[in-house]
């Protein structure tokens, strides 16, 4: 089995501390159009709530204690609120436990979509301080590329897969985001078994707020400033999509992408709302040289196929990173419009 990776390029906040209707009918893509992306964008993601992401014990001077643990608490579990009070950031957390006294704290957390309630009772650790023993996480920062503009209902879709927690995987819930203009300054190429990464910086420059993080793509609202309308191109219906030779529009140095030559060798589930629709081998010699094939950044580059948009890559294969999946553009286009 082929081991993969999605590639957005990610970096993670500090240690206290990236079901689907059915498929659009034909009639209502056929003649769709959209402006191409292929820029790279940088992400400023903040979570709705707070998102457990491990369970340690500590020592409180007799025995190792993990109170969060004991209250029923696990990882993926998003903590929205703490007595009453709306929990956004790890500091508004670490604070009311610390201020705690040892009385118990009543938090509303969601899990699998549902809404429960947990009493966690703060203990004191060696040094004096009330702990429950969770590491949160409530942000997150990085680079991907966006698939396409579309100026008629002003909004953007990037990456072809949801911006989700680097530890446990999961899809993290969107409280607010920015995002900006990003200059690729340098590629950390792939190589067997590791994934490499564009490496860059975010400008001031801001293109957008985020909407909505889903499992099969990013979007946002387009904002004034936006001036990227070089190429309209049609949406491609899933039967345009062929085994065969295609492009990938992606940037790998400052902020203008380039075409690059690939193959799309398998078509996997057309009908899937997944993010794995198809995969795509880098056939173009530049991009095989300078960035060993796919790299994490490259997240939502646009596939062009025909003169049509087809979709966009996802994921990069780790056991040979010439290849990865893609999205199909319909199944962007069809997740918005939910």
């Amino acid at each position: 089995m082929k081991k993969f990776k999605k590639i957005l390029s990610v970096a993670l906040s500090g240690a206290i501390l990236l079901g689907l209707s059915q498929i659009t009918a034909v009639s209502e893509t056929e003649s769709q159009s959209v402006y191409l992306g292929g820029q790279p964008f940088g992400v400023k993601f903040y979570n709705n709530g707070v998102v457990v992401i491990n369970l340690e014990s500590y020592f409180d001077g007799n025995k190792y204690v993990c109170p969060a643990k004991e209250g029923g608490l696990k990882v993926n579990d998003v903590i929205k609120e703490v007595n009453g009070e709306t929990i956004c950031t790890n500091e508004a957390l670490q604070e009311a436990s610390v201020n705690s006294n040892g009385e118990t704290l009543t938090l509303i957390i969601e899990r699998d979509g549902k809404e429960l309630c947990k009493n966690i009772s703060p203990k004191k650790n060696t040094a004096g301080m009330y702990l429950i023993g969770a590491w949160v996480r409530d942000s997150c920062a990085g680079i991907g590329t966006i698939t396409y503009y579309d100026t008629n209902n002003n909004y953007f879709a990037a990456l072809g897969h949801g911006i989700c927690d680097n530890d446990t995987s999961l899809l993290l819930p969107l409280g607010s985001g920015e995002a900006v203009h990003a200059n690729i300054n340098g590629v950390t190429k792939s190589s067997f078994g590791k994934a490499g990464s564009l490496n860059g910086y975010f400008t001031d420059s801001t293109i957008g707020y985020l909407i909505k993080n889903t499992e099969v793509g990013v979007y946002g609202t387009i904002s004034d400033n936006f001036s990227n309308k070089e190429r309209k191109i049609k949406i491609a219906e899933n039967s345009d999509i062929k085994t065969e030779n295609a492009e990938l529009y992606t940037t790998i140095e400052g902020e203008e992408p380039q075409y690059y030559s690939i193959e799309i060798t398998k078509i996997v589930n057309l009908n899937s709302d997944c993010n794995e629709n198809f995969v795509i081998k880098i056939t173009d010699e530049k991009l095989l040289k300078y960035c060993g094939g796919i790299v994490q950044g490259m997240s939502g580059s646009p596939i062009i196929q025909n003169g049509k948009l087809v979709g966009a890559v996802t994921h990069v294969f780790l056991n040979n990173p010439s290849e990865g999946y893609g999205i199909t553009a319909q199944n962007m286009v069809t997740n918005y419009d939910e």
